[in-house]
């Protein structure tokens, strides 16, 4: 006869889970940024307008974005959302590697037209994640919408980009 678990050992799993769910997104991100973020050489410091913050700022958002979008899919698991016939975990999945992309692309590569493919790709897959989040959880949804705002303002950013 199996014993039922104690508070205790449920809480202790669920801040595993919880901190392993914000640790994948906070890692790739943090990762990306050391491999591929420090030549800032290749992000336009002259000619640009005065709304683009500076490279640093972009990071931090980022890694703050990461941290939001790793609460929600824990949120998300925790209710049951990635099992069964739901298409939340590979619209996740894709958010995750779409992501990441921006920093190789504009400050490595320089093809900034890509990357702003890749932004509204992004943001595409993050509404579709909201939405199905949402059937889920209402408090993951909520903890989306800041990251929809920065990828759009990522967007806007590279779009500036193109130009110079």
């Amino acid at each position: 006869m199996k014993r039922p678990e104690s508070k205790y050992t449920k809480a202790k799993r669920a801040l595993r889970s919880l901190a392993v769910s914000v640790a994948i997104p906070l890692f790739l991100t943090i990762a990306v940024i050391f491999l591929f973020g420090r030549s800032a050489r290749h992000f336009p410091n002259r000619n640009r307008p005065i709304w683009i913050p500076p490279l640093w700022f972009l990071h931090l958002s980022s890694i703050g974005s990461s941290f939001l979008i790793g609460l929600a899919a824990w949120l998300v698991w925790a209710d049951g959302g990635f099992h069964g016939g739901s298409n939340a975990l590979p619209l996740y999945i894709a958010h995750l590697s779409l992501s990441v992309v921006w920093n190789p692309l504009v400050l490595v590569i320089r093809s900034v037209m890509l990357a702003f493919l890749f932004c509204v790709l992004d943001f595409v897959t993050l509404f579709a994640c909201y939405r199905t989040f949402k059937r889920v959880n209402p408090f993951a949804k909520d903890l989306i919408k800041p990251c929809l705002a920065w990828t759009a303002y990522l967007s806007a950013v590279t779009y500036v980009f193109i130009d110079l």
